[in-house]
């Protein structure tokens, strides 16, 4: 291959168009609760638990990234997301512990991503 081809091939457009990050946030979300209410339906614990640590493990980074200082949002909507994080860390434990049921996570993540929309 040459160099002309080669320029031609790194300049042309790629195959999938790139997305916004709200995009990508609702599409991550939208997975996990997706993977939620299967693992619910289906009655398989272990299922359920696979499904618990992906939805702990997002909503710990979305935690952690609204918790940082130089955060864009506003102050009130950083406060409300940590406190879901920290109810999601709380009733995961719940669930785990088959002392509750997975619904207020997938209710949760539905508000979240009917926000996002």
């Amino acid at each position: 291959m040459n160099s002309t081809a080669l320029a031609q091939q790194a300049y042309a457009p790629t195959a999938a168009p790139l997305r916004s990050d709200r995009k990508v946030e609702y599409a991550v979300i939208g997975r996990i609760t997706a993977r939620l209410k299967s693992a619910v339906d289906s009655g398989d614990f272990a299922k359920l638990v696979n499904a618990l640590h992906e939805n702990r493990t997002l909503w710990r980074k979305l935690g952690l990234d609204v918790a940082d200082p130089g955060n864009l949002l506003p102050d009130d909507l950083r406060a409300r997301l940590i406190y879901l994080a920290d109810f999601t860390d709380h009733h995961t434990r719940k669930v785990l512990r088959r002392e509750a049921t997975a619904l207020a996570l997938i209710e949760v993540n539905t508000a979240i991503l009917r926000g996002l929309k």
